[in-house]
């Protein structure tokens, strides 16, 4: 079976692709590690169309399906852009919030602080519960990626309740976003990288000439492009309301959890000690990698789910 984007999500993320290449550039990321909300790069996501992706046409949204929603997050991922993108386009799908980017949804922690909650405007309960946010947030903690700060919250409950399908879907485009996003997240770094090795010369040769360089270069990308069709499998198949979806969407969120994860340490080698300065951009996307590749559930658990569902043991 071929597994491949339809011309609409292939317009989408080509377009995305120039919007997002002045829009949010490294500066940008930067800013929001310091706590900057981006509202303009927002607002141009909003004029984009980008949070009402996946809200019907009927109701002011683009309509467009799972495999438009990975495209355009791949593309996100690749630019690096901040805040809770997933959280929103899923959480606009289900809940009637501007979709102009002045809305922006985060996901409650189980437990602790939330992610995003101190540059959000609501916040999500996967109990079911919207909170509109109604003072500044509360104590901020800084993480890995300081562009996804943890932060406590006071909010509203609005007159929005999900039902138990509404949320399943949820968190299955929730893990199934995050693993698009954190592909585009490998691309962008193995592109810095592919410059840098180019360039870096030793022993009179660039370093991307020698087999230590290469080897590790091409498992990665090896890994990421094995990965892909599995975000599109998944895609497909909560487009098809297949009863395995969430078998296919666990597997290519453990398959792009560890082939980012594996990138941005290849990455990160290749440029030797260049790469360990916060101040290089290989950071920005690196460590944001590092976050997501645990969010919505680890590599790990997610193989456990697949191991589950087909009825076998895991020891992983």
């Amino acid at each position: 079976m071929y597994f491949g984007l339809p011309d609409d999500a292939v317009a989408l993320k080509e377009g995305l692709r120039e919007v997002l290449a002045t829009a949010c550039t490294p500066a940008t990321i930067r800013s929001a590690w310091d706590g900057d909300p981006c509202d303009q790069l927002w607002k141009v996501l909003g004029e984009f169309g980008v949070p009402g992706l996946l809200v019907a046409e009927e109701n002011g949204g683009l309509g467009l399906d799972e495999l438009g929603f990975v495209a355009a997050l791949e593309e996100c991922g690749y630019a690096g852009v901040p805040g809770p993108v997933v959280e929103t386009l899923t959480s606009l799908a289900v809940a009637p919030l501007p979709m102009d980017g002045s809305a922006r949804v985060a996901v409650q922690a189980l437990n602790g602080p939330t992610p995003h909650a101190a540059v959000s405007t609501h916040v999500l309960d996967l109990s079911g519960t919207l909170y509109e946010l109604t003072k500044g947030a509360g104590e901020v903690t800084e993480t890995v990626d300081r562009s996804r700060q943890l932060a406590t919250f006071e909010g509203e409950a609005l007159e929005i309740r999900l039902s138990d399908d509404d949320v399943a879907l949820f968190e299955r485009r929730g893990a199934l976003g995050t693993a698009a996003l954190l592909l585009g997240l490998a691309r962008r770094q193995l592109d810095l990288t592919v410059g840098y090795v180019k360039t870096r010369q030793q022993f009179g040769a660039p370093i991307g000439s020698f087999q230590a360089i290469k080897h590790p270069l091409a498992d990665a990308v090896v890994g990421t492009e094995f990965a892909w069709p599995a975000v599109l499998r998944a895609a497909q198949a909560i487009i098809d309301q297949d009863d395995d979806a969430d078998l296919y969407v666990s597997m290519a969120k453990a398959l792009a959890s560890d082939a980012a994860y594996r990138m941005s340490r290849v990455c990160l080698q290749a440029h030797g000690a260049m790469g360990y300065t916060v101040e290089y951009d290989l950071h920005l996307f690196a460590k944001r990698t590092w976050s997501l590749s645990k969010d919505w559930g680890t590599a790990s658990d997610h193989r456990e789910l697949v191991a589950e569902h087909l009825g076998i043991r895991s020891d992983v």
